[in-house]
């Protein structure tokens, strides 16, 4: 069985989620609103990932759905809303910051963009049937755990000073 799984690319990716660590990061200096989508977009390749390499009523697919149905209650909390809005804020008003996103969250939070959260799963084109490719979330992973990334997340960073400027001109 492990000789099997060895050889799956989503294993192989998952393998590489699981290997990341934020103990170099100070998780309680980054940015409320945006440690909360940084959590929540890691949860979701997490489980698209274990759903495409372990059967879906596995308890540990299971586990991630109970989660996942929380989570819904708290994107909706404080400042939280106002996440997907301030994607679209960046990419009219800052294409350049806009642009070093995360793939995941442009492709989410952009209405543009079909890519979405269904059933929990990362979808990329909801006409499809295939699996997203296990290259998405390698270079996603690798997105999310880049010191940049990092760096503009914490509270006074780039993105989290950005995102204060939305919130203020929102609710202005």
């Amino acid at each position: 069985m492990m000789n099997e799984l060895m050889q799956d690319e989503h294993f192989r990716a998952l393998l590489k989620y699981y290997e990341k660590s934020l103990i170099l990061e100070e998780p309680s200096d980054f940015h409320p609103t945006l440690s909360f989508y940084l959590m929540d977009a890691l949860a979701h390749i997490e489980y698209t990932l274990s759903t495409y390499v372990f059967n879906y009523q596995s308890p540990k697919n299971m586990m991630h759905r109970e989660y996942l149905r929380w989570r819904l209650d708290e994107e909706k909390k404080d400042e939280r809303a106002l996440f997907p809005g301030f994607i679209m804020w960046l990419k009219e008003n800052q294409p350049e910051k806009f642009a070093k996103l995360p793939m995941v969250w442009k492709g989410v939070y952009d209405r543009g963009n079909p890519a979405a959260y269904q059933s929990f799963r990362i979808v990329l084109d909801p006409e499809s049937k295939k699996p997203v490719p296990a290259a998405f979330f390698s270079d996603a992973i690798d997105e999310f755990f880049s010191r940049p990334f990092f760096n503009s997340i914490y509270n006074g960073g780039s993105l989290a000073t950005l995102f204060e400027e939305y919130k203020k001109s929102v609710s202005a």
